[in-house]
């Protein structure tokens, strides 16, 4: 009796992860296969490869335009857009939690429309606003003689090709951040902050020692999302003029990996590289949640 008592809560997740080590565990499988051997397209016509060991890792590591320009794009582009996006959605939430209950529904629901546009239609609309000729950005600094009337490429340089990208991925990411922590703002008891005022706390003093506590598993929950989602941003990058380039540099690890593999018929070496993405994205959280959470409210 015991023995099937013990059995049944395996017996009832068996489907579920059954299905989720089909839709996730495969694939990562496979990507790890790939990166330990010689794929390329006539293997993938013929489906025969050659098992070559960590050569395609070995050449990933000692390749210059990774060091130099793709795990740089990677991390610097991801810190920025990631702090960027959870001060920004704490900001908003902070508001809406001042306002009304009309009003706080109204801005929530004008905010999640740039939530719930799709990447491909943002990156475009973003793509429009920094047209070299008739984009909103160069009209107006032509108008103000700013800028030559010829226009300026705005995705050719570097920065100003991540800034536009990161202005893109703030401006769908910052709503989710902004209602998720508002959901724990609203489930913060009031008397803490009016004993913070009785102690004569300002706001930043408030967010310090009351918010901020109250709601650590808020914000790691939405760090590690957005920390997640913009290391392996790809179409916001990938559909951007130049970013579709393989000695570009404007690629990050994700769109490296689609060029080298789908670009290059680089199989082998693209799934290294996301297989390398994986694992920084794996480091990254681990470090963060280590450094948020003391080791014996871990345990």
């Amino acid at each position: 009796m015991r023995g099937r008592r013990a059995l049944l809560p395996w017996a009832l997740l068996g489907l579920p992860l059954g299905v989720i080590a089909l839709l996730l565990l495969f694939p990562i499988g496979r990507i790890v296969w790939l990166s330990f051997r010689d794929f390329k397209l006539r293997n993938l016509v013929s489906g025969e490869s050659d098992f070559i060991g960590l050569a395609n890792y070995v050449t990933l590591l000692t390749d210059p335009y990774l060091w130099r320009i793709v795990l740089v794009n990677t991390v610097v582009f991801a810190v920025v857009a990631v702090i960027t996006t959870v001060v920004l959605g704490t900001l908003v939430a902070l508001l809406l939690a001042a306002l009304a209950p009309v009003p706080r529904i109204v801005v929530v629901s004008c905010i999640m429309v740039a939530w719930a546009m799709p990447a491909v239609s943002g990156t475009y609309v973003w793509i429009w606003i920094f047209d070299v000729d008739q984009g909103v950005v160069a009209q107006a600094l032509s108008s103000l003689g700013l800028i030559d009337q010829s226009g300026h490429n705005w995705f050719a340089d570097r920065f100003w090709f991540y800034a536009i990208v990161t202005l893109n991925i703030v401006h769908s990411g910052f709503p989710f951040v902004a209602v998720t922590v508002l959901a724990g703002l609203l489930t913060v008891p009031r008397e803490l902050y009016e004993a913070a005022r009785i102690d004569g706390a300002g706001a930043w003093k408030r967010f310090w020692h009351v918010t901020f506590p109250t709601l650590r598993p808020v914000f790691a929950v939405v760090t590690v999302l957005s920390t997640i989602w913009d290391f392996k941003v790809f179409a916001q990058i990938y559909l951007m003029p130049g970013g579709d380039v393989g000695g570009s540099r404007m690629l990050n690890l994700g769109v490296w990996s689609y060029v080298r593999s789908f670009g290059q018929n680089d199989f082998g070496m693209g799934s290294a590289i996301a297989v390398m993405l994986t694992l920084l994205l794996l480091g990254v959280t681990v470090v963060y949640l280590r450094a948020l959470f003391r080791e014996d409210e871990i345990e």
